[in-house]
């Protein structure tokens, strides 16, 4: 009785750890739904603030992956298809909402092509062998930049922003490599 009581801890303990990474991703996902569903509220500073610490658990989630050697395919896909809410679309509508509105139909595209980049730098992401280089800058450096352009927007014209708009989406589609650190 004791050694099948146990069996069954040992077991559940297995599962929840095996899932750790997991969560930290889905917590990435939630901060980024969260995100967007107050900056359609309005509150484009938490917002903001909510993308920053999305990316703090993307960053997180990969650590415990390799540090636990629970790193997985499904853990991958989970990974991107979160990243493209966090740190594709969030950032991109919090642009988009202080910025690139004032321009119409131009401020929608640019928005949809940095949206459209981030997902086919996320597909060649997972698609490819990683070599301890990325290539392209990865949408979770992207986003977090898009996102910064939020304390500039005080300081800078609103045209500028389209240019950080394309010139992103092409430096997360481009071939040039950065190490991971």
């Amino acid at each position: 009785m004791f050694m099948l009581e146990r069996e069954r801890i040992d077991s559940t303990f297995k599962k929840v750890k095996g899932q750790t990474a997991n969560f930290l991703t889905l917590i990435n996902l939630s901060l980024g739904t969260l995100a967007l569903l107050f900056m359609i509220s309005g509150d484009l500073k938490l917002g903001f603030i909510l993308i920053f610490l999305a990316g703090l658990f993307d960053r997180f989630d990969g650590m415990v992956a390799r540090k636990l050697n629970i790193e997985s395919e499904f853990g991958k896909q989970l990974d991107s298809l979160c990243d493209l809410i966090s740190f594709g679309i969030a950032p991109a509508f919090l642009i988009y909402q202080v910025a690139l509105h004032q321009f119409g139909v131009p401020g929608i595209i640019f928005t949809i092509i940095f949206i459209v980049c981030g997902a086919i730098r996320l597909a060649r992401f997972n698609i490819t062998e990683f070599t301890g280089s990325f290539v392209g800058v990865p949408i979770t450096l992207a986003g977090c930049l898009m996102a910064a352009g939020y304390l500039t927007v005080d300081l800078v014209p609103g045209y500028l922003y389209m240019f950080l708009t394309f010139g992103l989406s092409v430096l997360m589609i481009s071939t040039i490599t950065i190490e991971k650190r």
